[in-house]
């Protein structure tokens, strides 16, 4: 019998073009729509009601049956709450990475598993390669023997897609070998602009709908406006680096380092630089302690720049950090990969050195580690000096 695979359809074109693909490769396939997100059911902002619409347009044009299952809770508990603790001490959290580690490949991996699925699958644009038992090290140089084992012996590693500019590996990161062991990731080789090439093919109508972007339970809605709802905040002084107060912020939780639009002081004639002109200001640095934010002017303003990081909450994807200390790494979504070297200072803390200054690393989001295409997993950043 065919394999039965429960793969999340979120109404948009690539969970679609994945149901679609798997089913032409003799899976049983069923799609289930995860609604993670219920406090604005009626608002301009949420679109689930459209997106669950779709999902089941496609559902019906495929030829796949389709359910919806309520994670809501769990979102708020495992996900959202993390997100309002983050932000209120100061951090900029990465929602998406807790998101898959914590939803959509647990809670939704466990009631996969009830519905009688062997795997589950997803549309990021991600690989999963799995290593045989006696094939020795996943490639070398790379882990030792200790490392773990998903339970049919084999290890499984987790690759970016062939497409870089889709790659969402860096979102995976914290996967583990068991979670890897039963996910497919249909879209690992397929460029996106042949993914919307195959909808409009089979008829699929969302084949030029619009990727999702930002944080999820957002939306398209007003960052500031959104956590204002949630977040206590109190203003303080916005000060250049000299001491000098240039302004007054509405509350830390509310910028991000290396930010630059919305910071309300842009244009401040009074400072100019060599040439005369007056350079951008980017937020460079938070401090909780006197509720002071400190802004600088100028894109490569030392403190903007850091030539090191330590990051903790580590998840290493083989079980273990890597035994190699000379890797590449991204402490940002939309970044290239950079040298690094690596450094655990144990299982669940790691510093990295950059050979060049890395701009605006910022605690709370992710440094994720790779060797060449392989992801290795990574952590949170804490700061940009090493322990």
């Amino acid at each position: 019998m065919a394999k039965k695979v429960v793969i999340g359809m979120s109404g948009g074109v690539d969970s679609s073009v994945s149901a679609w693909l798997l089913k032409q490769q003799g899976y049983e396939v069923v799609g289930l729509f995860m609604k993670n997100w219920e406090d604005d059911d009626d608002s301009e902002y949420c679109s689930s009601r459209q997106d669950w619409l779709d999902a089941v347009s496609v559902a019906d044009v495929i030829g796949v049956d389709i359910e919806a299952v309520n994670f809501a809770a769990e979102y708020k508990d495992r996900v959202f709450a993390e997100f309002l603790r983050e932000y209120q001490a100061g951090r900029t959290p990465n929602p998406d990475v807790l998101c898959n580690a914590e939803i959509k490949f647990k809670a939704f991996l466990d009631h996969a598993m009830t519905l009688g699925a062997e795997l589950i699958a997803t549309g990021h644009y991600a690989r999963v390669r799995r290593v045989p038992a006696n094939s020795g090290a996943m490639a070398e140089g790379r882990h030792d023997e200790s490392h773990a084992t998903a339970c049919d012996g084999a290890r499984y590693e987790l690759l970016k897609a062939l497409d870089a500019s889709k790659d969402q590996s860096y979102f995976l990161h914290r996967l583990n070998q068991a979670q890897l062991s039963k996910t497919l990731f249909p879209l690992g080789e397929i460029p996106k602009s042949e993914v919307r090439k195959i909808a409009e093919k089979i008829g699929l109508h969302n084949a030029a709908k619009k990727d999702s972007t930002g944080i999820c339970f957002i939306g398209e809605r007003p960052f500031r406006e959104f956590l204002n709802r949630y977040l206590s905040y109190r203003p303080g002084p916005m000060k250049t680096p000299t001491g000098e107060v240039v302004g007054e912020h509405v509350g830390l939780s509310f910028y991000t380092l290396g930010q630059r639009k919305g910071i309300g002081i842009g244009g401040m004639k009074s400072h100019k630089n060599a040439a005369g002109d007056s350079d951008p200001w980017y937020v460079a640095k938070k401090d909780i302690e006197s509720n002071t934010l400190y802004v600088v002017q100028g894109h490569d303003h030392p403190w903007l720049l850091s030539q090191a990081l330590h990051a903790g909450q580590a998840s290493w994807i083989a079980g273990e950090p890597p035994v190699k200390t000379q890797l590449s790494a991204k402490t940002r979504y939309r970044q290239a990969d950079v040298a690094c070297a690596f450094q655990a200072s144990d299982a669940a803390a790691f510093d990295l050195t950059f050979a060049d200054a890395q701009w605006a690393v910022t605690p709370g989001q992710s440094a994720v580690l790779y060797d060449g295409d392989v992801c290795l997993g990574g952590g949170i950043i804490e700061s940009h000096e090493i322990a």
